[in-house]
């Protein structure tokens, strides 16, 4: 694990929660690399995503289901030398219904910039 790795990740993933919790998302996508890409688990951006301008639509869509912003809830970060995983809670109303889920972030590192973004999710979304 380097230090820069876990710096670079951190700062990231505040930005990530600042995002969820207030919908503003140009901090994080500051912090994505040119060729960005992502896998989510589900949805219309189910699989893999290449690019900051699908990052940025992916943000506006978290923003469409998430009116009301999305509180997270950290409960572990571990890295080695390329990736920092975060574990945490998330909390908000999906379209006006109650929503709470355990999800796993991973952002893969590359200088000072998040290259690759993976998450995993895996509750009932009303528990946590």
């Amino acid at each position: 694990m380097t230090s820069a790795t876990q710096d670079t990740g951190k700062q990231a993933f505040e930005s990530f929660s600042q995002g969820l919790a207030t919908q503003q998302w140009d901090a994080f996508l500051d912090m994505l690399t040119d060729d960005f890409s992502f896998w989510f688990p589900a949805g219309p951006f189910q699989g893999s995503n290449i690019g900051k301008a699908k990052a940025r639509e992916f943000c506006q869509y978290v923003a469409a289901c998430f009116p009301d912003g999305l509180s997270i809830t950290l409960d572990g970060v571990t890295s080695n030398e390329t990736t920092v995983v975060f574990e945490l809670r998330s909390e908000g109303k999906f379209r006006g219904e109650i929503y709470k889920n355990r999800v796993a972030v991973f952002f893969d590192v590359r200088g000072d910039k998040i290259c690759s973004y993976r998450e995993y999710f895996g509750s009932d979304g009303k528990s946590n």
